[in-house]
């Protein structure tokens, strides 16, 4: 049954609703949208009810299950265009940096969508055999999208192409904040700190999904050199994936299972972050992290790997160090951080650097709902 929106309705295209970094900037967007105007909905290609899905529903939004292309990617296409058809989405996006996915995008063409948005998450596939995939399809990015997006340049180069990005055919939009809701308060941090029984403790921290593109097992190593010089030291992991049980084994063969917190996925991010005392993130690949945005916010020391972005590097807590220094290296630049940390203020520098989600989300606006229109209008 179709039906009529008074709103502007963009419909998102996503694998999952977890509180990965892709699904966590459209929330951020989706929380500053004036709801009378535009309004965020999501084809979501899993059967699982999501980390995000009753906030979404509570503001208004909706979200349409299906299963994984991997489990029928010909169902899965049916299900996309009985979505956009139904419910004659005329703006759909694509969440993903790979170039197949972009066929998405297609089928959302086919079935009615008029403007079609591409925002790439990442600056590499998840194995090697995927992104060879994305090289034989690389032409589909360049030529599919109507509006190019990416997290940082090198997420849009791996996406689009760097002729596409000299060109300014794809539109940075940064993973930006509240940054008034990542302001560090003592009284915040030593609540957390309780609650966790880490208040003596130099609290190492790291935010991410258990996978190989974070580099946990890396990490574990790391922090084991760390307890070696301060066994007053603890690990807290905030997140959940597939690669969990292995990394549990790496601590448990290392003796540090009570010196290693788990406490899955969070929904105060801010309030962790500010319990820490040092940051460290050794991923493998990132297209811009937004843990590390959020640990910068609350002015926490971050320790990270340099096959980031250097874009990432808002402010002056940021360190980069080489995966190919030894954990001990690593270890030795994390305490010399911890001992010279005094928390203050990044409020100005999120604002100087446009971080701030007030004008990132205008942008965001501006770009899908106003400036197609006006594209659409001249041709």
């Amino acid at each position: 049954m179709k039906s009529k929106y008074i709103q502007q309705r963009l419909l998102c295209i996503v694998g999952s609703l977890d509180a990965g970094g892709a699904e966590t900037f459209l929330m951020k967007i989706y929380r500053n949208l004036d709801k009378s105007k535009f309004q965020m909905d999501f084809f979501c290609m899993s059967l699982e009810k999501g980390f995000y899905e009753n906030e979404i529903e509570a503001l208004g939004g909706k979200v349409f299950h299906s299963i994984p292309k991997s489990k029928g990617v010909i169902k899965t296409f049916i299900n996309l265009v009985r979505v956009v058809k139904d419910y004659e989405y005329k703006y759909v996006m694509r969440v993903s940096q790979h170039s197949l996915a972009t066929l998405d995008l297609l089928v959302a063409k086919l079935a009615g969508a008029e403007v079609l948005i591409q925002r790439s998450s990442n600056t590499n596939a998840s194995s090697s055999f995927g992104h060879v995939l994305h090289k034989i399809f690389k032409i589909l990015p360049k030529t599919v999208p109507n509006i190019k997006l990416a997290p940082s340049t090198e997420a849009a180069e791996y996406t689009f192409g760097k002729r596409c990005v000299e060109e300014g055919k794809a539109t940075l939009i940064k993973n930006a904040l509240d940054v008034d809701q990542f302001a560090f308060d003592p009284i915040i941090r030593n609540k957390v700190r309780q609650e966790l029984k880490i208040n003596d403790k130099l609290v190492i921290g790291h935010i991410g999904r258990f996978s190989n593109q974070k580099n946990h097992l890396f990490l574990i190593e790391v922090f084991n050199e760390i307890y070696i010089q301060n066994p007053n030291s603890v690990l807290v992991l905030v997140g959940k994936g597939e690669l969990e049980n292995p990394i549990k084994e790496k601590i448990n063969s290392l003796g540090l299972s009570d010196s290693v917190i788990f406490t899955g996925v969070r929904s105060d991010i801010p309030d962790i972050l500010m319990a820490m005392d040092v940051f460290v993130f050794p991923s493998l690949y990132e297209g811009m992290p937004n843990t590390v945005i959020e640990a910068q916010a609350t002015g926490l020391p971050c320790i990270i790997s340099d096959e980031i972005t250097t874009e990432a590097k808002i402010t002056d807590v940021v360190e980069f160090m080489s995966i190919q220094r030894t954990p001990k290296e690593w270890a030795e630049k994390v305490i010399d951080c911890n001992i010279s940390n005094v928390r203050t203020s990044k409020k100005d520098d999120f604002i100087r650097t446009g971080y701030d989600m007030n004008s990132e989300s205008k942008v965001f606006i501006d770009l899908i709902f106003y400036d197609s229109n006006i594209k659409e209008a001249n041709n």
